[in-house]
């Protein structure tokens, strides 16, 4: 029985380096380029004619932030993978991309044999990381994990319902429109505003949208690789350390 191949599409302004990728990917038997492009909109709309598997995007585009094409895709096409492709190798970008709903993160100089086995793990549920930004959003989640936003043991945490009223001021929406969302009064989302500014010191529901934006979405977005990130850990933490991975 044949295995149906990974359509991708490579996101990228540098041609040589684009048509470079695209012929290398193309001797792959499991993969099928099905689309190119250099710009964010020219990817957004190709990502919505194409319907590849997976996205490969690069960060810095003429007209904007591939950041920003891979939100939008994510948000309109969820079932498509998208991996950042880049020179730039930052936490802050590593968080964001994750942020804007990434399922990985790799940079340029890395070999294409890692990139292939990458690019194949996605299919199994693995994330694209590498096994220093793997310990980086490891580092990030333990120390989100340190807030105690979600233990049951401390009084001062949020509970349940104030957790959902924070998720929804990190979406931007107002009083009402979370009134009507949880199907509660707007003097109760009022007062789940105050606890929730009192219990994290924050001085107002900007900053607590913010820090929703920031902490909630990069936890969510951990949550669905956590296994692979714990495998992680593992080698990390054992005499192994120095050793070549198996699995990029």
């Amino acid at each position: 029985m044949k295995t149906e191949r990974i359509k991708l599409m490579v996101v990228d302004d540098h041609t040589i380096f684009r048509e470079g990728l695209i012929s290398l990917l193309r001797q792959q038997p499991d993969f099928e380029v099905v689309g190119e492009a250099g710009l964010v909109k020219e990817a957004i709309a190709k990502a919505a004619s194409l319907r590849p598997d997976l996205i490969l995007m690069d960060i810095g585009l003429p007209d904007g932030s591939g950041l920003e094409a891979t939100r939008e895709i994510v948000r309109c096409l969820p079932d498509i993978s998208i991996v950042i492709l880049t020179i730039l190798e930052s936490d802050e970008l590593l968080f964001d991309a994750f942020h804007c709903g990434a399922r990985g993160y790799l940079i340029k100089n890395t070999s294409i044999t890692k990139l292939l086995a990458s690019l194949r793990g996605l299919q199994s549920g693995e994330a694209a990381l590498s096994r220093k930004q793997t310990s980086k959003i490891l580092d990030e989640f333990y120390r989100l994990g340190k807030t105690q936003i979600t233990t049951d043991e401390h009084p001062d945490i949020l509970t349940h319902r104030e957790m959902e009223v924070l998720e929804q001021m990190g979406a931007g929406a107002s009083n009402l429109q979370i009134a009507e969302k949880l199907v509660i009064s707007e003097n109760t989302v009022k007062n789940h505003v105050h606890n929730i500014l009192h219990k994290l010191k924050l001085k107002n529901r900007y900053e607590a949208a913010e820090f929703a934006r920031r902490h909630l979405h990069i936890l969510s977005s951990v949550e669905a690789i956590l296994p692979q990130l714990m495998f992680y850990t593992l080698l990390l933490n054992n005499l192994f350390l120095n050793e070549p991975l198996t699995v990029f």
